[in-house]
């Protein structure tokens, strides 16, 4: 009977020892190193290192180039929009992005006569079948020539893509809202 009750009390020391060394490490204050900000002067230092890189080289080659012309001018004439997080107009031209893209999911859109990426980011993949709720969901009814109201943070551009990219925080389509970007946990 003894060993049947050291072999029950054995465990239990054992895992409570080790819960409480766990604990013991998580109370301890967390370190964080906190970069310190580059000045105007070693920002530009870095920048011209950068532009010596091949990537750099690259970059600045498609920035002078007419592609690279035209996305900076489509970013360009919407920035105010952007800026002032105002309505734009947009007609969808298509469903799915330019080939070999990486954005996630997104749609084609004329803007001012100009065409750019709705981008939305990374659909998150759900397998289970309680979940109803995808927030994508309703953007993926759009049709090619629907008309929609967009609202956007951002627009960013990048040599792999003939388009500015606007990220898509706020849709409208029929004075409905079809989708709006959740706050992001924990940032500012």
């Amino acid at each position: 009977m003894k060993k049947i009750i050291y072999a029950l009390i054995l465990p239990l020391v054992v895992v409570s020892g080790l819960v409480f060394a766990n604990r013991k490490i998580k109370n301890e204050p967390f370190k964080k190193s906190t970069p310190k900000s580059l000045s105007a002067a070693e920002r530009e230092a870095e920048m011209k290192k950068w532009e010596a890189t091949p990537d750099g080289i690259k970059y600045k080659k498609w920035e002078a180039s007419p592609e690279g012309k035209k996305v900076y001018a489509g970013a360009a004439k919407i920035r105010k929009h952007i800026k002032d997080y105002t309505n734009m107009e947009g007609v969808v031209t298509s469903l799915s992005l330019p080939p070999g893209s990486a954005l996630g999911f997104g749609v084609m859109v004329k803007i001012d006569d100009d065409d750019y990426i709705l981008n939305f980011g990374l659909e998150k993949s759900d397998n289970s079948f309680l979940n109803f709720n995808n927030e994508f969901e309703q953007l993926h009814r759009l049709k090619v020539n629907d008309k929609i109201i967009i609202r956007s943070h951002s627009v960013s551009y990048a040599p792999k893509y003939s388009y500015p990219i606007v990220s898509g925080d706020y849709v409208e389509q029929d004075s409905k809202i079809i989708y709006k970007r959740a706050p992001q946990k924990g940032g500012c």
